[in-house]
């Protein structure tokens, strides 16, 4: 969220950042209630100073047994009363339209983001690795697991519906590598301290994030709980620290977690609808940081470079791009995406978005710290990103290692933990 002082000191500034993300909003409404509600709120103070004036007075006319000179004041008094509460009442009818109306905004761009309208105008980074070359048209994921017998989207459909996948014998065995490999690779080499999260939210975790109140129809609600099944780790474990203050000396922080994700895909009717690539269900392992707002840049380039060391091990080619203003995420004040390359597909694909948040999630979920030796607080900057998205970290591989014969290698940094197992 943003800071409600700097919203209503930078009007044009702000009017023109949102412009660039895409969004044509007028600032006027939000400044007439936020003049409102501080209007109200001055006017309820005064009123109370003028009550505790009288009170004072009405208690030493009574005690001196003037009760003829304090009916009047005590009739000011309780009028003062009924005015309070109907302004009070009114300045939480703005307070209310103003949180509702921030809660809504998306964060502001970093002064290094690109300008541009779409993912077509994200400038590419670097690329790392040689997109590989066949003497055969290589497969698509769908067809290669349906082959291997590792892939069943029939018989999840069965189960389920549309968007699911069934995982079978060697392909389950390979999502289960992937997990265990991307975890020990980030706690023992990078590390991050790893943790387990609920793998629902409440209502507050989904709004501390972002999720809430923008994103509901993207959101998959337990009946008769106010709980969601989480879309990412982000949401359960950047919220492991709401409503705290941590300690300078603590920061940063770096946690990882796996966990299963659950995204209703809401707007994507017709896209991806085949494959692992736009599932209701699907594996990520996620990085999160909690830093000083000096130093969260740094972790940002940071953290890039420890989701890129798994597709390096992994041995798979791709490209890192910088989201432009009009293709970043809600929350996000700058994003890095990895993109992967799919042979089947004959094109890059993103595996991962690691993103810079500064105070805007911070701000929402109540995350503070305190420097040493200092008496106030500040906000933490966050951060995120996949390390990496399961399913298509494994999509990549199938497509990227399979052979003329429908057999798939199995890259060397997976194959201890596949109990040896070279080919699939």
């Amino acid at each position: 969220m943003l800071d409600l002082k700097f919203v209503r000191d930078h009007l044009a500034e702000v009017e023109q950042a949102l412009k660039n993300r895409g969004m044509e909003v007028s600032l006027e409404e939000f400044l007439h209630r936020e003049g409102e509600r501080r209007r109200l709120l001055t006017r309820v103070e005064e009123l109370r100073h003028e009550r505790n004036t009288l009170s004072h007075q009405v208690g030493a006319l009574m005690k001196a047994g003037n009760k003829a000179e304090a009916e009047p004041l005590k009739q000011r008094v309780a009028a003062i009363n009924t005015e309070t509460k109907t302004l009070e009442a009114g300045a939480e009818e703005q307070d209310t339209w103003v949180r509702d109306f921030l809660l809504n905004i998306p964060n502001l761009p970093h002064s290094s983001v690109p300008l541009g309208a779409s993912a077509d105008d994200n400038p590419v980074d670097h690329t790392w690795g040689q997109v590989p070359e066949f003497d055969f048209a290589p497969k698509s994921h769908w067809d290669l697991g349906e082959n291997l017998g590792i892939l069943d989207f029939e018989r999840a459909a069965k189960i389920t519906g549309a968007r699911f996948a069934l995982l079978k014998g060697k392909g389950a065995l390979l999502e289960r590598a992937l997990i265990n490999f991307m975890l020990d690779l980030h706690t023992r080499k990078h590390g991050y301290l790893e943790v387990l999260p609920p793998f629902m939210a409440n209502r507050a975790s989904m709004q501390g994030t972002g999720q809430l109140p923008k994103f509901r129809e993207d959101l998959f609600k337990l009946e008769d709980w106010d709980y969601f099944l989480v879309p990412t780790a982000e949401v359960p474990v950047t919220n492991i620290h709401r409503e705290e203050i941590l300690a300078e000396e603590d920061l940063p922080i770096l946690y990882t977690a796996y966990t299963p994700c659950f995204r209703s895909e809401a707007g994507s009717y017709g896209k991806d609808v085949r494959g692992l690539i736009r599932q209701h269900q699907f594996n990520k392992v996620e990085l999160v940081k909690f830093t000083t707002p000096e130093t969260s840049y740094d972790h940002l380039e940071m953290l890039l470079k420890d989701a890129e060391e798994v597709l390096q091990e992994l041995g798979l080619p791709y490209r890192v791009v910088v989201l432009c203003t009009g293709d970043m995420g809600f929350a996000a004040a700058k994003t890095y995406d990895i993109e992967v390359w799919l042979p089947g597909q004959n094109l890059y694909r993103e595996i991962s978005s690691c993103s810079n948040f500064e105070d805007y999630q911070s701000r929402r979920a109540a995350i503070r710290f305190r420097r040493t030796g200092a008496k106030g607080t500040e906000l933490v900057h966050t951060l995120n990103g996949s390390g990496l998205a399961v399913g298509r970290t494994l999509v990549a591989i199938l497509e990227n290692y399979q052979q003329a014969d429908g057999h798939v290698l199995v890259p060397r940094a997976l194959r201890a933990y596949m109990g040896g197992v070279e080919k699939i």
